[in-house]
């Protein structure tokens, strides 16, 4: 009986589905995987009826306990090119997954070549294809196959390669190189990294992802060593670097597109001292959402906030640093306010999502075209809404102040530790402090923080010497509530978190912060002449978090500083 008079027999299929996968199958796939192709069965339910057929067990293989030495000495092309896995040894046989229970020569190949008898469990190609991803590292399929390339071509990657070696290198082995570059980017995106670092140490390359703020290590195979030129150049070529310059820094970009969504790649090539060091930030656009709802801000907060983006004219500024959102603070805001009826003219450094509705300005500054300058010119198109990517000189901050002066509602970005220190940077740049004083109308401190699992976290109750001192310890006895700390399962990948959450900290410019700023006080004063009149600060509005179960309170430890009390 064939794979598809099997999933008939158990219900799975019926005759028009059964037609529909025959027809669809390609190469010679089994008609089972084809109908799991096209969506009609899922492929756990369809190795469960081969495996009632065959004799063979479902597992699953995500929760199994791997033997590492055994993984070690099974044969590597039996992992790659037959997707068998090897679990443990048992009473002198060897355990190994496979998603094809119908093909036993590569069962009986590992027979041969372990010396003893093999017992086929069946599991998922997704869940076997994350054990070879988890155990052998990301590549590894690639590698193999380059590997057996040079074998069987005798070729061999050539190191410091000049433009015409290059190409001629590429024209090699172009398709394997091309598929590991692809299989780490893929491998990052569907990770959720927000960066993928690609650095040279003396023992060869390094891959690590910037998971949830946090480098998470990469598992690849020590043989990526031998490639590691190839992946470089294959990077450059994507970002249209000039691969023959290895003693300059270098700045480029891809775009792609990975699971039908447009995910745009900033590429920095920076010379190191044992070889070039990559770093990539990726922003997947289909898996950003611009909303005020879905930032984490509570209520008052929330309130206060849209009222100020609806100010006339004046100067809101968002301040942290880099990656802890404040560009995506800005997007939401500027989306939320956008009409008709109002214009938006932003400048950036790089536009990094494309807003509809938005008139964007990429920056050139090679070519003079600095924020300074285009934000000169935005003035003459007549703008309501001004955002300006980021503050950086006197010059910026002057055509800013000038802007608002004149009746426009400006946007923009600093970078300082707290949301009172902005009023004292701007003076530091040269601005008279009876302008800042004048024209800022509030300043809002952002950063990230992990939240946690909700598959997996656990309640548990604390002492109070185990706890920070500006804890809010009154508040938690008050909700008679347990607090959470991470568990780790398979939904998040045993970290504990899964996404982050915006903390926040909004200073408002009240008549008595106006004041010191004009007086030129510090910001030590203007910092407590906030919080008297009523300012949360980032370290009080993760504690409510941690309350409220969403983070941990050694994340509020590790992102904020410690409130004197």
């Amino acid at each position: 009986m064939d794979a598809g008079q099997i999933l008939l027999k158990h219900g799975l299929l019926s005759e028009s589905q059964l037609s529909r996968a025959v027809d669809a199958r390609n190469n010679g796939s089994r008609i089972d995987q084809a109908a799991v192709d096209l969506g009609i069965v899922g492929e756990a339910d369809a190795l469960r009826a081969l495996g009632a057929e065959t004799g063979v067990d479902f597992i699953d293989l995500e929760a199994a306990e791997v033997d590492l030495d055994l993984l070690q000495s099974f044969p590597p092309k039996l992992i790659h090119r037959h997707g068998l896995f090897p679990i443990e040894r048992q009473r002198g046989t060897v355990i190994v997954a496979t998603s094809d229970p119908l093909n036993l020569y590569p069962l009986d190949e590992a027979a041969a070549a372990l010396g003893c008898p093999i017992v086929p469990v069946l599991a998922t190609r997704e869940a076997i294809a994350k054990r070879i991803k988890t155990h052998l590292g990301v590549g590894s399929e690639t590698i193999e196959g380059l590997l057996a390339q040079q074998e069987e071509e005798e070729i061999e990657l050539v190191d410091g390669l000049q433009v015409d070696d290059g190409e001629i290198a590429a024209e090699v082995q172009e398709a394997s190189v091309v598929h590991l570059v692809n299989e780490i980017l893929v491998e990052a995106i569907d990770s959720r990294a927000s960066d993928v670092h690609i650095e040279s140490q003396p023992s060869g390359v390094k891959i690590r992802y910037r998971i949830d703020g946090l480098l998470q290590p990469q598992p690849t195979p020590p043989e990526i060593n031998r490639f590691q030129a190839a992946i470089i150049s294959r990077l450059k070529i994507m970002a249209r670097l000039n691969i023959a310059e290895k003693r300059l820094p270098q700045d480029g970009r891809i775009k792609l597109k990975v699971h039908g969504r447009e995910v745009d790649v900033r590429v920095s090539v920076i010379p190191m001292l044992h070889g070039e060091g990559i770093v990539m930030r990726l922003l997947d656009k289909g898996r950003m959402q611009f909303s005020l709802e879905k930032l984490g801000m509570a209520t008052a907060l929330r309130e206060k906030f849209d009222r100020l983006i609806r100010l006339p004219h004046g100067i809101i500024l968002v301040t942290g640093p880099t990656g802890s959102g404040k560009t995506t603070t800005l997007y939401s805001a500027l989306l939320d306010i956008k009409s008709e009826d109002t214009k938006i003219i932003t400048t950036e450094d790089p536009v990094e999502y494309q807003l509809e509705g938005i008139n964007q300005i990429q920056v050139h500054p090679k070519i003079g075209l600095t924020f300074a300058a285009s934000l000169r010119s935005i003035l003459r198109h007549d703008p309501d809404v001004v955002l300006v990517g980021e503050i950086r000189d006197f010059e910026t901050a002057e055509n800013a102040i000038q802007a608002s002066l004149t009746g426009h509602l400006v946007f923009s970005t600093l970078h300082t530790n707290d949301a009172p220190s902005a009023y004292t940077r701007l003076v530091d740049m040269g601005i008279e402090p009876f302008l800042v004083a004048s024209t800022i109308e509030a300043v809002m401190a952002k950063r990230l923080v992990r939240t946690l699992c909700t598959e997996c976290r656990e309640p548990y109750k604390p002492d109070r010497d185990e706890l920070p001192d500006d804890f809010p310890w009154d508040d938690y006895r008050a909700r008679r509530e347990p607090l959470f700390r991470p568990a780790g399962c398979r939904q998040c990948r045993q970290a504990g978190y899964t996404g982050r959450q915006g903390i926040f900290e909004l200073c408002e410019t009240t008549d008595a912060v106006r004041q010191l700023a004009h007086d030129r006080s510090s910001s030590w004063e203007i910092r407590k002449a906030a919080l008297a009149d009523g300012m949360q600060t980032l370290r009080q509005d993760a504690w409510l978090k941690v309350l409220e179960g969403m983070t941990t309170v050694d994340e509020v430890v590790r992102v904020t500083k410690g409130d004197r009390i």
